[in-house]
């Protein structure tokens, strides 16, 4: 089995006292076990970009991209079940106890995770109380200037099995943090303080060179240049202000705060990093953070051989560049939700439309497309409004009644966006993806996924909707290749469910229906919302000869769109030929026509 190495964020849960609860009712705990994940635990997980490892009876074990997204995660979950087990009595609540941690583990081929990482995180969620959130002192320390909770430092702490001691911090849900004391006056210091640039109008990053950790003169041509390539990649998304290289260089080998750097050259983020060799063998290392008060949104590292260092530094350079994207994207929408309603311009309103797109559901969409309504009012010729408002229709149209007057709109702001000759690679996709679905003119939206590609070849959203295009175009082997590069770029991105459908789509081309519903599956959980993912998955497995198990999913379907009918598969979107494909696996059920 291949295996590889990473950094990430494991939150490790479990109910406290699960065998006394099912001791007493065990049909009644299971189903409201049952009724939490569906309806609490995995849509929060899949908000917050989560992917769920595996589960252990009445507990599981959680991977996320930063602690910042696990601490979120954690404290919905926990004030989801305060509400919950309001007015029950003690006997019959459940509670879950959290642990999360920021550490090394080791993925294995099949996506399982072991190591000190997941142990640690398991030994957290152990000694937490019911109720709370065990953090080590590593998760913490990530996440220390966001927390408006109560905190307890339980100080270095021995956990089972684990040979050091741990620094333990636990968080208290429902309770607020304590106004901290002013702090005593600085003392007086000689140096003139640094300029302070004002913020752009958009978001705005400096990277900074990386650090040569190894003293070799040859790998400070190598970090400059890798560097050099992610300013470059940076630069070709369009929404975000990129410091040139010659500004961001100048604090190279300096010992240097990132809040000055944000203070000096007016940005809202820093990208940095080192470089370390050891034989033929190179380590790179990367974090993203937020200026203003030096939080960590993102970190990992890279290994590879010396062999072809060329293909390396282009390697990371594509990686880097394509999860610092989605990354800052999201860091701006929490961004946007903080700011004054009377303060919001164009770019605000339209942040905080897209979580409301992320369900693919008429009542999230009906939010949106108000919002970019008003955006486009501010800027009429805003693409990135146009793009979401034209994807809002595509929504109306196909699980709200097949509306022509939603059509219509929905195709006019989608060629609004080509025609204006938009360098934003992603509402280029977006676009691309409504006129797929509205008019099916294949052949103009292809072109729109290959421009926005050239622009920003490390764009995931772009990739994400071109797979889906292709896929549903009929062309399941380069629908393929975007999104798995896609997954690869991004894999814990809220839309990361369109990649997992293009795969289910092209295996059913194949007629590998046992694989699609497999892809459907993931793309399910990863949106257990959205209710057209249930009806990719009945239908395959249907073709895949599992009737029994497809019909216990068909409820679900339901339940998300009672009006649902066969007719969406022939009105959006698809080519004639895959969608008779799924219809056939449709009719085997008997859903309605």
């Amino acid at each position: 089995m291949s295996e590889t190495r990473k950094i990430a964020a494991i939150l490790v849960a479990d109910v406290v006292g699960y065998s006394r609860l099912a001791g007493a009712d065990e049909d009644r705990i299971l189903a409201r076990l049952r009724a939490l994940r569906s309806d609490l635990i995995d849509p929060t997980i899949a908000v917050h970009k989560g992917r769920v490892v595996k589960r252990t009876g009445d507990g599981a074990l959680v991977e996320f991209r930063s602690v910042v997204d696990a601490v979120r995660c954690a404290v919905e979950v926990q004030n989801g079940m305060v509400e919950r087990n309001a007015g029950l009595p003690p006997e019959r609540r459940i509670e879950f106890r959290i642990g999360i941690h920021l550490g090394d583990v080791v993925e294995e081929s099949d996506g399982d995770l072991m190591g000190d990482g997941v142990n640690i995180a398991a030994r957290l969620e152990g000694i937490a109380k019911p109720g709370t959130i065990c953090l080590s002192e590593d998760a913490y320390r990530q996440v220390k200037a966001r927390l408006d909770l109560a905190v307890t430092d339980l100080g270095q702490t021995e956990l089972k099995n684990i040979a050091d001691p741990v620094r333990v911090y636990s968080l208290q849900v429902g309770v607020p943090a304590q106004a901290k004391p002013a702090a005593p006056a600085e003392p007086a210091v000689l140096e003139k303080p640094s300029p302070q640039l004002a913020l752009p109008d958009k978001p705005s990053i400096a990277v900074l060179a990386f650090q040569n950790m190894s003293g070799d003169s040859e790998q400070e041509y190598f970090a400059d240049g890798m560097v050099e390539d992610i300013i470059t990649g940076l630069s070709r998304i369009k929404w975000l202000f990129v410091i040139a290289r010659n500004s961001s260089f100048v604090y190279k080998g300096k010992a240097v705060d990132v809040r000055q750097v944000g203070r000096e050259l007016g940005v809202r983020y820093v990208l940095e990093g080192g470089v370390r060799k050891a034989g033929n063998r190179l380590r790179i290392t990367a974090q993203l953070l937020e200026a203003e008060t030096g939080a960590h949104l993102w970190a990992d590292r890279y290994d590879g051989a010396l062999e072809d260092v060329f293909d390396l530094q282009d390697r990371i350079t594509d990686s880097v560049v394509g999860i610092v994207e989605p990354s800052l994207r999201r860091t701006e929408i929490e961004r946007s939700r903080r700011k004054r309603p009377e303060n919001l311009d164009a770019y605000d309103l339209y942040l905080r439309a897209v979580p409301h797109m992320t369900t693919v559901m008429p009542a999230d969409a009906r939010i949106a497309a108000g919002l970019l309504e008003d955006a486009l009012r501010l800027d009429p010729h805003y693409a990135a409004a146009h793009a979401l408002l034209a994807w809002c229709h595509e929504i109306f149209f196909a699980r709200a009644g097949f509306d022509e007057v939603d059509k219509a709109a929905g195709t006019e702001h989608a060629r609004a966006v080509i025609a204006s000759g938009a360098d934003d690679a992603t509402a280029l996709a977006i676009a691309a993806f409504a006129i797929t679905m509205l008019s099916k003119d294949h052949t103009t939206a292809l072109s729109a996924v290959d421009r926005a590609l050239s622009l920003n070849a490390s764009c995931a959203m772009a990739l994400y909707f071109g797979a889906y295009i292709h896929a549903v175009s009929g062309k399941p082997a380069t629908a393929t290749t975007h999104a798995n590069r896609a997954l690869r770029l991004s894999p814990f991105d809220p839309f990361a469910f369109m990649a997992y459908a293009a795969l289910g789509a092209a295996a059913v081309q194949e007629a590998h229906y046992d694989e699609a519903a497999s892809h459907f599956a993931k793309a399910v959980q990863a949106n257990p919302r959205f209710s057209t993912l249930y009806f990719f998955q009945v239908a395959s497995l249907a073709l895949a000869g599992r009737k029994e198990e497809a019909r216990s999913i068909v409820q679900r379907l339901l339940e998300l769109e009672p009006g649902f009918r066969l007719r969406v598969v022939f009105e959006v979107g698809m080519v004639r030929a895959v969608a008779e494909r799924f219809a056939e696996g449709a009719r085997i059920l008997g859903l309605p026509e």
